[in-house]
């Protein structure tokens, strides 16, 4: 008896689990670093920001070079690029 008495009380709360939504798209973070992918291991140039910038909708781009200081505050909207020593695309994150 007590056993059913348990399931009684337990099954209600079957109806209050939601259930998690569908994932979207890979590229929801905001600054659209997959829509840049085509960048990596182009030489970086300055005539490439503006495109870059509208292109992905990232309000800003920071193009980081080795040995670059950079802040870590973290801005899902800025598209940060990474280039290495001879100046091309290595890496593309949000942050």
């Amino acid at each position: 008896m007590t056993r059913w008495a348990i399931l009684l009380a337990i099954l209600p709360l079957a109806a209050c689990v939601t259930t998690p939504k569908a994932q979207g798209p890979a590229d929801v973070s905001g600054c659209g670093d997959g829509k840049a992918a085509d960048l990596i291991g182009k030489r970086w140039t300055e005539a490439l920001r503006a495109p870059t910038q509208k292109r992905t909708g990232a309000r800003d781009l920071r193009v980081i070079a080795p040995g670059d200081a950079v802040t870590m505050d973290y801005r899902p909207d800025r598209l940060n690029i990474e280039t290495d020593a001879e100046g091309r695309v290595v890496r593309l994150k949000c942050g």
